[in-house]
């Protein structure tokens, strides 16, 4: 078992239910052990769109990170996620940050995703539930990664986890 990091990101439609569903929908793929606070997050890319609400899940999973694209692309699809253009506006966006120590570099799929520590709605919300997680190429901590980000754009609190009183919040 692996655990993996899921950045989840939702500005279409009711993006709680959004949220919710993808949450639901990942334990098809192991086990949903932390779950961030919602964030709400200015866009970043293409601007003239809604804001976002995103969250970082931790899934503890045997998932090869290949069968866990499948899986997120799957979920993606059934919340009804239409790719058009990059950056376009989302009902759900699911990126996987890490897979265990993985690291790849493949046309499909890279580990840790290569944006990462690029984007504070990204950051925020993983240093929330893995402030000590060490990036498995930089040897960093997520949290010094976040303080270190340049990302200028807007992030600020939301709402806490739907199960945040029954301990799998990530809070420690």
């Amino acid at each position: 078992m692996e655990r993996a990091y899921i950045s989840a990101g939702s500005n279409l439609g009711d993006r709680v239910a959004n949220l919710d569903f993808a949450l639901r929908s990942l334990n098809r793929g192991g086990t949903v052990s932390k779950v961030s606070s919602y964030f709400e997050t200015e866009p970043v890319g293409f601007s003239y769109q809604p804001w976002f609400l995103n969250i970082a899940i931790e899934l503890t999973t045997d998932l090869s990170p290949f069968d866990l694209l499948a899986l997120c692309r799957d979920i993606e699809a059934s919340c009804g996620r239409v790719r058009t253009f990059p950056n376009a506006p989302r009902t759900l966006d699911l990126d996987i940050l890490l897979h265990g120590d993985a690291i790849l570099n493949q046309e499909e799929l890279t580990i840790p995703h290569p944006r990462m520590l690029e984007r504070k709605f990204v950051l925020k919300p993983l240093a929330q539930i893995a402030p000590g997680l060490v990036h498995p190429v930089l040897k960093q901590p997520i949290r010094l990664l976040l303080e270190a980000c340049s990302d200028p754009s807007e992030v600020r609190f939301f709402r806490r986890p739907p199960d945040a009183g029954r301990g799998s919040s990530g809070k420690s």
